[in-house]
């Protein structure tokens, strides 16, 4: 009976708190508009159209009917005994005065701007208008009459509170999509999904696609390739100037050396044959690295080149340029070299591996150069803008390129820099995995001011169905939190999880094949299926634990074997049904995403280009203790001969992160024991991290036999400090500082330097020294003069002005060890 209750309470709970999430309860909703049947209208438009008109309506019907399964009928005639949604430009509803004397229209001033309002008549059949400035306008008036309408099988109703007059604040709003085997789906798109994709990003307000030319830092093919690249970027190009989109062209030079004449004329010559061939461009990026690594001097020699052959078959083409991956000295001399105004150039673009901040660039770059943004939307680690606060085990399983809606974030992304410093942006995307995030930049393009809770509602409703506007809303925002903070003290995740599978119970068919519900159900049984392992795993390792503590009465050969059998458990039996349920389950659902969206999430199974490439069905039993370290450990403890230092080995093991008597130990990147490390900004004002500390991650490889805490760790980018300080220090003693340095699959060569400071005063506890390749710690002695006052402050420091990723300085792990304490 008891049982019974309980479950009876959870079912309560659930169903509340399902309630809630859905706005179920009576007057939840306060303002809930009323909604008229416009299933028999008909679209009302002008004789002649344009064929970005022409476009747009298409778009309005196909869409209409995909939902609703009515096709609603088009003409230039109107009797007004119909519900009607009338749908033109300014110019086209000049006549039409009796219908504008009540409403506000976009001013002509605002290019892009509309207006769309429902008209409930008097005695006569309801309207609704869409009345854009221009032909994109009412592109963006129908895209967003689409987001506000509840559209189901056989019905398309009209929320009474549809009215709007509005026109974007940011002039560039877009997103790059490239078709190469690098992105973790877009390489399996074929020309249908692309004016579907492209469609989708319109509705949003999108008005840019910057696309990739065939040759590129990738493989040369994909098994997932549906057309040759040169083709499917002729057939792309062209879906751009039907939605009169702007094209942007990601070019990087690939070439080689830039200086040698015969590769000049080569890359010339292909720069030609893409120009040529191509219908429509309206502006070239160039990244000046990643990829791509030219020395600014000879880079802008050879673009100088290369734009007068755009301009001969595109004159009013742009040329923008990056300064990615360059160091201090090369930055410098790039900045220079803007300062003599080459007119070749259009802009300039702020993205990864850019030495400064927007707001910085912006002031260093002269005023006369725009500034365009790249921000990476599609990453979590080793990225231009990292998840803040990431437990370790979602890095190491669900890593680099996963399922990461982040509306919260990124909204927060968006707004760090000031508005003034840039004139617009285009997304860094390598796939659907980012979806949500398009749509929350693309509305925050429109509109900085937007609420992401209502793109979300509006994503929602669009994509899932209206039934879902507000539950599919709330639950990405419970995704995004599932992944702030330590997972082991995370009770949402399961919760959540509950949440999505109630909803995948009475999803009816259409939804559960939505490719954009089983993206989000797949992260939400990924992410319950970490925490059930990280629980079942963290507690074998304590049990190992346990029987090592008795090495002394069993013997210290018989606590190894016993403990590897106990860490072994994890292969051999399963943490909980409902864990190896969700396995099989996320199996399930990586087919149902490779057959609906082309969505690779397995290197063998699904043709994904690499694990980090979204590849994370390949990760689900990546080990999420430190079972693999235990049993190296244990194999070199083994061929000692003798007893007593056997168990003297083992005590080494258990005592791992004890500093002795006065002493303190950082797990910096443990979010739980970084209690000593300093935090200058918070993220809002620095999600990129240029002046604070962020946690890095190495997964894989030899790492995948480390311990964790070395595996994560504290780091900072370019001449940023790590700083780390103690207080109530005991100012009679001395002390020691045993570090472990670490590094990402990038920064292993760059040097590091620690300092004690006092003041203005610096003591050297070592010079630039390389970090050990073998990992393990290393010790050395605090000045005296650094912890008299009873506090010490330390700083250390990568080698100065480096270029790249910036990463390098980082710290795993830092014992304060009280001397004669010493381990």
């Amino acid at each position: 009976m008891e049982g019974e209750n309980i479950n009876r309470s959870k079912s309560f709970l659930l169903a509340f708190i399902l309630a809630m999430t859905h706005g179920f309860i009576l007057g939840f909703y306060d303002h809930a508009p009323t909604y008229t049947d416009f299933s028999s209208a008909k679209i009302v438009v002008a004789k002649e159209l344009t064929e970005t008109q022409k476009a747009a309506i298409e778009m309005l019907v196909d869409e209409v009917e995909t939902r609703t399964l009515i096709n609603l009928p088009v003409s230039w005639e109107w009797t007004q005994s119909d519900p009607a949604i009338m749908v033109g430009t300014r110019a086209s509803f000049k006549t039409e005065d009796e219908l504008l004397d009540s409403i506000m229209l976009p001013s002509e001033d605002f290019k892009e701007g509309f207006t769309v309002k429902f008209l409930e008549r008097k005695g006569k059949a309801p309207v609704v208008l869409i009345i854009g400035v221009d032909d994109r306008g009412m592109l963006y008036g129908i895209g967003y009459f689409l987001r506000k309408v509840s559209m189901k099988r056989g019905n398309v109703l009209i929320p009474s509170n549809l009215n709007t007059t509005t026109h974007p604040k940011i002039a560039l709003r877009g997103h790059q999509l490239g078709y190469r085997p690098k992105t973790n789906s877009y390489d399996g798109f074929s020309v249908k999904m692309w004016e579907q994709y492209i469609r989708d990003l319109v509705v949003f307000g999108a008005n840019a696609i910057e696309l990739l030319p065939p040759f590129t830092d990738d493989e040369s093919t994909s098994p997932m390739f549906t057309l040759p690249p040169s083709e499917m970027l002729l057939e792309m190009v062209k879906l751009l100037a039907k939605y009169d989109l702007e094209a942007w062209i990601w070019y990087p030079l690939m070439h080689g050396d830039y200086t040698i004449e015969e590769n000049i004329e080569k890359s010339l010559k292909e720069n030609s044959r893409i120009f040529k061939m191509l219908p429509k461009i309206d502006a070239i990026f160039i990244p000046g690295g990643d990829p791509g690594h030219t020395h600014p001097k000879v880079l802008f020699d050879y673009l100088e080149k290369e734009a007068k052959i755009l301009r001969q078959f595109h004159p009013n083409a742009e040329m923008w340029l990056s300064p990615q991956g360059f160091n201090k000295e090369w930055m410098d001399e790039f900045l220079q070299l803007l300062q003599k105004g080459p007119e070749w150039l259009t802009g300039v673009v702020h993205g990864p591996q850019v030495r400064m901040s927007v707001d910085e660039f912006r002031k260093a770059v002269p005023i006369n150069y725009p500034i365009r943004r790249y921000p990476d939307i599609t990453h979590n680690y080793d990225a231009q803008y990292p998840v803040d606060e990431w437990d370790y085990t979602f890095a190491a399983t669900e890593n680099r390129e996963s399922i990461n809606p982040r509306p919260i974030s990124e909204t927060a992304i968006f707004r760090s820099p000031k508005l003034g410093s840039y004139k617009g942006f285009i997304t860094y995307s390598e796939g659907v995995n980012d979806d949500v995030n398009k749509s929350i930049w693309s509305a925050l393009g429109w509109n900085p001011d937007s609420d992401y809770m209502e793109t979300l509602r509006d994503y929602g409703r669009y994509f899932i169905g209206p039934d879902y506007t507000y539950n599919f809303a709330q639950a990405i925002i419970n995704l995004e939190n599932n992944w702030t903070g330590p997972l082991m003290t995370n009770n949402q995740v399961l919760v959540s999880h509950s949440i999505f599978q109630e909803m995948e119970k009475n999803a009816p068919p259409s939804v559960r094949l939505n490719w954009r519900f089983q993206l989000a159900l797949y992260r939400s049984y990924y992410d319950a299926y970490n925490k059930s392992r990280l629980l079942y795993e963290t507690f074998l390792e304590s049990e190992a634990m346990g029987i090592l503590r008795k090495a002394n009465v069993i013997g210290s050969l018989e606590a190894m074997r016993l403990a590897t059998d106990k860490l072994d458990e994890v292969v051999s039996q399963s943490s909980s049904r409902g864990a190896e349920d969700w396995s099989q389950r996320l199996s399930e659902l990586a087919e149902a995403l490779f057959h609906s969206i082309r969505m690779q999430k397995s290197v063998n199974k699904y043709y994904a280009a690499g694990i980090r490439r979204g590849a994370n069905l390949d990760l689900l039993q990546y080990p999420l203790n430190n079972r693999f370290w235990f049993k190296e450990q244990f194999s070199r403890i083994s061929v000692i001969n003798n007893e007593k230092d056997r168990i003297e080995e083992i005590d080494k093991i258990l005592n791992w992160t004890n500093p002795g008597p006065g002493g303190f130990y950082d797990d910096l990147g443990d979010l739980g024991n970084q209690n000593h490390l300093v935090k200058d900004n918070d993220y809002g004002s620095d999600p990129s991290f240029y002046t604070t500390p962020f946690i890095g991650y190495t997964i894989g490889g030899k790492s995948k036999k480390w311990r964790i805490s070395w595996a994560r760790y504290a780091q900072t980018l370019y001449d940023q400090p790590l700083k780390m300080f103690y207080t109530d220090l005991d100012d009679t003693a001395s002390y020691q500082i045993k570090v472990t340095y670490t590094s990402d699959l990038y920064g292993s060569d760059r040097k590091v330097r620690l300092v004690a400071n006092v003041g203005n005063e610096d003591f050297e506890v070592h010079s630039y020294m390389s970090k050990p390749k073998d990992m393990q710690p290393v010790i050395f002695d605090i000045p005296r003069e650094a912890t008299e006052n009873g506090q010490l402050n330390l700083e250390w420091t990568s080698e100065l002005g480096q270029g790249g990723t910036g990463r390098g300085c980082q710290i795993a792990e830092v014992w304060l060890l009280k001397k004669g304490n010493i381990n």
